[in-house]
């Protein structure tokens, strides 16, 4: 997922997606400690997608003013 995509969801539709995220992050984690990982590049891509819509998330509430 790119940043441009991340920035046309709403505040809470990223925040359903960085929950969503973590919960696949810790599935993989599991199945990569268990050596059933397919793909353990897709760790990589999850934490940095995460990453992403944590940032856009911070830089809105500065933007906003931090009113909540």
């Amino acid at each position: 997922m790119t940043a441009s995509e991340i920035r046309k969801l709403s505040d809470e539709e990223i925040k359903t997606k960085i929950s969503e995220s973590k919960k696949e992050l810790l599935n993989l984690r599991f199945k990569n400690a268990t050596g059933s990982l397919d793909k353990p590049s897709k760790l990589n891509e999850l934490k940095k997608d995460v990453a992403r819509m944590l940032t856009i998330l911070k830089e809105r509430e500065e933007a906003g003013g931090g009113n909540e």
